[in-house]
């Protein structure tokens, strides 16, 4: 064990809390900050996978031809806020520039590493606590309305494959065997064992920040304004209940990380993915384990609260309030995939994902000064957190990690 410091953690996501915990553990003392209660962001509403199998970005070969027919499709999973959109292009453009196949190869190489083995990562940071209920493995399906939907995914399930990902492929009746829920219109499944998912993101949050307190760290709720630097290291961070002094610091705050990045004179080109989900209470079916429901791009995941179903990307930054459009579109694919299913209520939420241009997070020490990077995770935030604050723990203890953290680079923009 090195010498233990004075961290603060800032940011009580998923990434904030794996940081804070696994660095309690490694015996430093910790304090993990956050301007709200813990996971009350895009870790509280995101859809609960554990996504090992998500190891293929956005910006793909054929990204600017498809996004091009998505945005003149209504009913596409795609919407953009268009008085954001010149704020937008500069990052769009070095989003577009990555895909291509070389590049596209370069990123599933960064991102396997990171998500591979969630699901172990994930049982690891909890085991023997209370937060371990929450964790489960399951099997994870696409559902397509055809097969030849399916094949014409074919770019991406060759990437999987090669990574280990073999889907078992159902057709026709078949489909409804496996997944009662599933209506007439899904006829082609492709099922993937092995993987695992959250059974109530929010409680799960909440019960991560309390495993922290019961093991010797602290939570408190103030915002980070400024990080006080002295000899280009960090000494403080200065928020809105007083300076707060530090050794070390995280920078785990998701989309709220950028201004804080710029504090160390860094621009980082980070943009919000604004996600959605519909949130069913009280379901009148609930399908055997997640899935994501292809032509709508929204995954479906069974919670004990109900059935969450979330996904689409709208681009718009971070001001503009929730759009009618992306959550219509989840609506119209639920009736559509189950329409048999009934429920008690619905809950609607929008948040932010942070992303960046090469699809790859920023994980790591930022130049010399002590802070270290733990956001960007784009999609991927759930799956790679706990992983994500193993690593950074491990850097601020004095040990390598036994991964290439070249392609994560908090320095490389």
């Amino acid at each position: 064990m090195s010498t233990p410091q004075k961290i603060i953690v800032i940011g009580a996501g998923i990434c904030g809390l794996s940081s804070a915990i696994w660095l309690r553990r490694a015996g430093h003392e910790v304090t993990l900050v956050d301007k709200d209660a813990p996971g009350a962001g895009a870790s509280f509403g995101n859809a609960g996978l554990l996504a090992q199998w998500a190891i293929v970005p956005v910006n793909t070969p054929g990204l600017i031809s498809t996004g091009l027919k998505y945005i003149v499709n209504p009913r596409s999973p795609l919407f953009v806020q268009w008085s954001y959109f010149p704020r937008l292009l500069p990052w769009l453009m070095k989003f577009a520039a990555n895909a291509n196949d070389s590049d596209t190869r370069r990123m599933v190489a960064g991102i396997l590493p990171i998500v591979g083995d969630s699901l172990d990562q994930h049982i690891a940071l909890t085991r023997g606590t209370r937060a371990a209920k929450w964790v489960t493995a399951s099997d994870f399906s696409y559902a397509y309305e055809t097969r030849k939907a399916f094949d014409a995914d074919a770019y991406s399930w060759a990437l999987k494959r090669e990574a280990g990902y073999v889907p078992e492929v159902l057709t026709g009746g078949a489909v409804q065997e496996a997944e009662p829920i599933l209506g007439p219109a899904i006829k082609c499944l492709a099922t993937l064992k092995s993987h695992g998912h959250i059974l109530n993101p929010g409680a799960y949050m909440a019960d991560l920040a309390l495993v922290l307190q019961e093991e010797g760290g602290t939570y408190q709720q103030a915002e980070v304004q400024d990080i006080t630097l002295e000899n280009g290291r960090i000494t403080a961070l200065e928020t809105n209940r007083g300076a707060m002094p530090c050794d070390h610091a995280v920078l785990a705050a998701g989309i709220w990380s950028k201004p804080l990045m710029q504090k160390l004179g860094l621009k980082v080109p980070l943009e919000a993915e604004r996600g959605y989900h519909l949130h069913f209470t009280g379901p009148s079916q609930m399908p055997n384990n997640p899935m994501m429901i292809a032509s709508g791009k929204f995954a479906v995941n069974p919670m004990v609260h109900g059935l969450r179903c979330a996904g689409t990307v709208e681009l718009g930054g971070i001001t503009a309030g929730p759009s009618r459009a992306p959550l219509d579109l989840i609506r119209r694919g639920v009736a559509r995939a189950f329409p048999e299913m009934r429920h008690e209520g619905v809950e609607e939420w929008m948040g932010f994902r942070p992303s960046t241009p090469d699809s790859l997070p920023l994980i790591g020490e930022i130049g010399q000064t002590g802070v270290h990077a733990a956001f960007g995770h784009q999609h991927v935030g759930l799956t790679a957190g706990p992983k994500t604050g193993r690593i950074v723990a491990d850097l601020i203890s004095g040990k390598r990690p036994n991964i290439d953290l070249a392609p994560y680079s908090a320095n490389r923009f």
